[in-house]
């Protein structure tokens, strides 16, 4: 190989890398053999120049072949997992991976924390009294066996590269490249041992991708990359320009996912868990087509198998189980302050990023990684956008600890809320369907 300089400069300059560079650069690094600062060139260099199709398929594959590949060929069926880009009040994958798991789809599951704006499935799921989601990987295996479904956070031997190339990113300010996010993502869930994936993409004011262009680009490159590998992948292009459901912060937002469990869900909540489990039903071959897979999802909460399975989970990773039919065993915080309609009228727009933030100041969220959570506080939306208010009347509940550090953002999440004379415009909540590199489905 190239010394590494001369491998930089030709990348900065228009040129390819081969498949032989990508995995000696990437294998190296997280060997701790490639310095960070020629690591952070060069991919300062792919946020300027990309990665053509054949150097993505080498960088994924590197980032694969980096750690531990899960063997979950001992689970019969086509294991599906689903992975968000991340919303505010997006609680889907609770409600939504033991519901596909009593539908017969096994669904391993390793999530992230929230980290920004956007909360994380894994600090949703520890509100639970006692759930543990970081087990070894042979107990994972054992509970997506048993279970169909076990919902963990990523252990440090899979995708290790993935876990330090990000690191570096997240401080050189290279984030935002279509193909390092999509070989980072991927990664991790090929490592996790899934056959499928279903992808929502959240389109919005509250999504880190703010347009349906580049919100089709990431999916469209994301289909590509994991028919490549052979990995069946469909995404889903869905609205994030205000909460989604009712509730914003962990413990309420994991109690939100239980109420559509129990066949009692906000509707937009329900409808995109339906549309995202019919998609996995799909690819699953547990369903013929998004009519049959949302029948039988549908089923899944009439007849409580989805709560059940939900439940053998939660027993299964240390959890209390009495916690899902007594919220009380939730944290709770001390305090509740309402914030009221300051005049009648339609509700116009709630700033999702800027609601998002603010959980995150009442603590529900962290700025750095190494942020604790508290899982009690929170928002809880009475109205959402397109509803009728009365002045006076309750729009949203702030659960929080601090009295004087809760007044900014209570003041500050209702000039968030924008209250006219006429209802808004209202669009579908599902903007796209993209299970082809190039073409919307």
């Amino acid at each position: 190989m190239l010394p590494l300089p001369q491998i930089i400069r030709r990348k900065r300059d228009g040129g390819r890398l081969t498949p032989d560079e990508v995995s000696a650069i990437v294998l190296g690094f997280a060997r701790g053999e490639v310095p960070d600062y020629q690591m952070s060139a060069l991919l300062m260099a792919i946020v300027f120049r990309g990665l053509d199709t054949d150097e993505l398929r080498a960088w994924l594959d590197a980032m694969v072949r980096s750690g531990t590949v899960v063997d979950l060929s001992h689970v019969p069926g086509v294991k599906v997992d689903k992975h968000s880009t991340g919303g505010v009040g997006d609680k889907v994958s609770l409600c939504l991976a033991p519901l596909v798991a009593a539908c017969g789809v096994p669904v391993p599951m390793m999530s992230g924390r929230g980290l920004g704006h956007t909360g994380g499935t894994l600090d949703k799921l520890e509100a639970i009294p006692g759930f543990r989601t970081d087990l070894p990987v042979e107990r994972f295996r054992e509970i997506v066996a048993s279970c169909g479904v076990a919902m963990v956070g990523q252990t440090a031997d899979l995708a290790p590269a993935d876990r330090r190339i990000y690191a570096l990113r997240d401080v050189t300010a290279t984030v935002e490249s279509v193909p390092l996010i999509t070989a980072s993502i991927l990664s991790k869930k090929i490592a996790e041992g899934a056959d499928a994936l279903v992808l929502d993409v959240k389109v919005g004011d509250g999504a880190f991708m703010k347009t349906i262009e580049d919100a089709r680009r990431l999916a469209r490159a994301l289909v590509a990359a994991a028919h490549a590998y052979g990995k069946p992948l469909a995404a889903l292009l869905t609205r994030m320009d205000r909460p989604l459901g009712r509730a914003a912060g962990n413990a309420l937002e994991t109690i939100e996912a239980i109420e559509v469990l129990r066949g009692r869900g906000p509707a937009d909540l329900v409808e995109l868990t339906l549309a995202l489990g019919a998609e996995m039903l799909r690819l699953g071959g547990r369903a013929g087509d998004e009519a049959q897979g949302r029948a039988k999802l549908r089923a899944a909460i009439a007849d409580g198998s989805g709560l059940e399975r939900f439940r053998r989970m939660v027993e299964a990773q240390g959890g209390d189980p009495r916690a899902l039919d007594d919220v009380a065993r939730f944290p709770r915080a001390a305090r509740r302050t309402v914030v009221r309609a300051p005049r009648d009228g339609w509700i116009t727009r709630i700033a999702c990023e800027t609601v998002g933030w603010l959980n995150v100041e009442l603590g529900a969220g962290r700025r750095a990684a190494s942020d604790r959570v508290d899982p009690a506080v929170g928002f809880e939306f009475e109205r959402n956008v397109g509803d009728r208010v009365e002045r006076g009347e309750p729009l949203v509940v702030v659960h929080h600890r601090d009295e004087p550090a809760a007044a900014d953002v209570v003041r500050r999440l209702g000039e968030a809320i924008a209250i006219g004379d006429e209802p808004p415009a209202d669009g579908p909540l599902v903007l796209e369907r993209i299970d082809r590199a190039g073409d919307p489905g």
